[in-house]
Formats: C-alpha cells, structure tokens, sequence
C-alpha cells in the first residue's frame, strides 16, 4: 500500500542543471530523489508540475510523491526538509487522491519574471535572481506589449525550434518529424496555449519591473523569449506593434533574444479540488 503526496518545493536553481534528472550533473529532480531513496530504501520518483531549465528557480513548484503507507505527511515534510540541501526548501505537503500526477494533472501554471532597471541590480545578492538590465525601461510600453496576450494563440514564434515536439508544462505533446511534419497534433494544435494572466508591475524602491504570466500550458523558453522581446519593446528598440505581428508568425526569427534564465520563477501549478484528500489543503491557482 502507498500514499501520494503533492510537496510544494522552493529551490534556488543557480546550481542545478533544471529539473529533470540527468547523468553526471546536478538536478532538482536528483536531489530530491536522493533524499527519498534514503527515507524510504528504494527509488521513489518524484514529478514535477514543470520542467524548469538550468538557473530558472521555483517559489512553489508542486511535486507528487508515491510513498509507503507508513509515512504521513508531517513526518514526510520534516524530513524532507531535514535531509534536501540548502538551496531546497520544502513549503507544505498535502495528501493527494491515490494516482495523482503533478504534471498531468495540472490544470494551469504561473511564472513570474524579474527584471532589474537600476545600477545596484548588478549587486551579487541580486544578479543571481533577476535579469540585471541596469538600464530604465518604458513601463508603459511593457504594459501595452503584454495587453495583447491573454486568450488562446499559437506561440511558435515563442518557442524553440528543434527537431521534435517542444517541451511543455501541460499535457503530453504532439510528434515533429525531423523535416517539420506534425503527427498526432494537440486538439488545440502543437503551439497552442491560453494565457489568463499577463502583467506588468512595478517593483518597490525603483528595482525595476516584475511579469506575471498564467496560461494552461507553457512551450519550452516561451516565458524567457516573450520577456525577452518586451523588454526590447521597452528599451524603444521594437514597436509595440512586433508582438501581433509575432503571434501570427510560424517561426521564431524575428523574435528578440530569450530573456536570462535567472529571472525566471516557477511560482504555483493550479489542480481540481477532487486531487486533494483535505481540500482545505489546496494549492493556489496563484490569484
């Protein structure tokens, strides 16, 4: 018999490879099934909502857990956190329905980016955190540029282009043959994502400004190249315009270089109230 958990984990992701574990480097996912290996003397393999990059860093990644009966959620959030390094931080564990999935069943994502404007961005207890710019910014413009993206649209502009299926933060992912020919595409197509939230703010004492962005899924890079082409929007480099022209483009070579990796945050994966045994317990959907 077994237990499935859902552990909300923070991590400062300067040391790690991303995510997913890999041979010979560091990942989160590594780490945190070292950790499990040893509580429980047996892999455990840990899911995660998403499938962060090397350098992009987590406020709320939420991860299930398949574990002995024996281990309640108290006892597994104490050790968890006893036992993972010290970029790695657990904030709660729920008890989740028997079967749940934190990839698939996620029904939304929320990212958030930093982007520092003043000189002491460049500070070493900043530059890690945030794309430090270090030059000012139009937040006008940025507002404007991110008014266009609610809604459902195809972000291949946004995506990287490789020989298969982009990586997404949703629901499994349609073929790319070698030479471009989709197969067994999404129902809403292979690029296809809807964005709930899209918006700037101001950071406190004139740091700069801070994006938010939620959406059912999310393309690989597509949150650091959408940054990445706003802020050249900002710095007066790019009309406003571009972002429209870009949305109804099919390729990403007019898109601007993709913003830093360490600006980007995971910030919270939204699930159905039935995954959760105390529904008390539910994550935010990030409102």
């Amino acid at each position: 018999m077994s237990r499935t958990y859902l552990a909300l984990l923070h991590y400062d992701g300067r040391a790690f490879a991303g995510w997913q574990r890999q041979p010979e480097v560091r990942t989160v996912q590594g780490e945190v099934e070292r950790v499990l290996e040893r509580l429980c003397g047996s892999r455990i393999v840990a899911n995660a909502a998403g499938r962060t990059d090397a350098g992009v860093h987590a406020a709320g990644m939420g991860v299930s857990l398949e574990m002995p009966e024996r281990w309640e959620a108290e006892a597994l959030h104490r050790a968890l956190n006893g036992l993972l390094p010290a970029d790695c931080w657990v904030e709660r564990v729920s008890e989740m329905a028997p079967g749940f999935h934190a990839r698939w069943r996620a029904t939304g994502r929320r990212y958030r980016y930093e982007v520092g404007t003043d000189p002491a961005s460049a500070s070493p207890f900043r530059r890690g955190f945030e794309w430090a710019l270090g030059r000012e910014l139009d937040g006008g413009r940025l507002v404007e540029a991110a008014a266009v993206l609610p809604g459902r649209h195809s972000f291949e502009a946004f995506s990287v282009r490789q020989e298969k299926a982009p990586v997404i933060d949703g629901g499994g992912g349609a073929q790319i043959h070698p030479c471009g020919i989709r197969t067994r595409p999404y129902a809403l197509g292979p690029y296809e994502c809807t964005i709930g939230l899209a918006r700037w703010e101001i950071r406190p004492e004139g740091q700069g400004f801070r994006f938010h962005v939620a959406a059912d899924r999310f393309l690989h890079h597509m949150v650091r190249f959408l940054v990445g082409t706003m802020v050249e929007i900002g710095l007066g480099r790019r009309p406003v315009e571009d972002m429209v022209t870009l949305l109804r483009t099919t390729d990403n070579c007019g898109t601007s270089q993709p913003a830093p990796a360490e600006g980007l945050y995971f910030q919270a994966a939204s699930y159905p109230e039935e995954c959760y045994l105390q529904t008390a317990e539910a994550v935010s959907d990030g409102r």
